[in-house]
């Protein structure tokens, strides 16, 4: 399905097919769509690769794997924000602990619901908006037509592939991107690795 993919996002847009080409292979990391990796992307929010890493990492060695909802609410906040996590971080991890503990968000569910009602459903949990649920949708249920149009890393790479004057909104990228449909997913990695290379 991948060839197919890019096949179709080359042939389609001649901006599109330059970036595969300077890129190379396509090469996602994919992570399970579970509790875990949910509390991942709220720790990575508004961090550097770097720093979110080493205070995952402390997160992970506190609760000890399988990270669980129960291990999460088993440590104290302050002992939470020992760790490097905020009081504002400290508090959607715990929020997200309780939903899924309580049953309000079931992880099992979310791979046979279609994109729009997972983020409805994610997105009821403090800390977690749109750009949060897209990025699960993409890294961990696998779906391949997600355009984060609140991707700040995608409008400066939506800018400087199409020679604009300013970054994109939304309206403009979803006009951009038409003919990147049903792969969304994977123009939107290639246009993140763009940045890179």
């Amino acid at each position: 399905m991948m060839k197919k993919a890019i096949r179709h996002l080359r042939t389609s847009d001649p901006v599109l097919n330059g970036i595969i080409q300077r890129v190379g292979n396509y090469g996602i990391q994919f992570r399970e769509p579970d509790f875990e990796t949910l509390v991942h992307s709220i720790v990575y929010q508004q961090l550097s690769g770097r720093v979110a890493s080493v205070i995952f990492g402390r997160l992970a060695a506190a609760v000890q794997s399988p990270m669980t909802p129960e291990g999460i609410l088993k440590l104290r906040p302050a002992r939470m924000r020992k760790l490097g996590l905020s009081t504002q971080k400290t508090a959607y991890i715990r929020d997200l602990a309780r939903h899924t503990r309580d049953g309000k968000v079931v992880f099992e569910e979310l791979p046979a619901l279609p994109d729009e009602e997972v983020i409805v459903r994610l997105t009821q949990i403090k800390g977690i908006g749109v750009w949060t649920a897209q990025m699960f949708l993409i890294f961990a249920l696998r779906r391949t037509n997600v355009l984060p149009t609140g991707d700040l890393g995608i409008r400066n790479a939506m800018q400087k592939a199409f020679q604009l004057e300013a970054p994109p909104t939304p309206d403009q990228m979803q006009k951009l991107a038409a003919s990147w449909h049903p792969y969304c997913s994977v123009a939107t990695w290639y246009l993140w690795r763009s940045l890179e290379v």
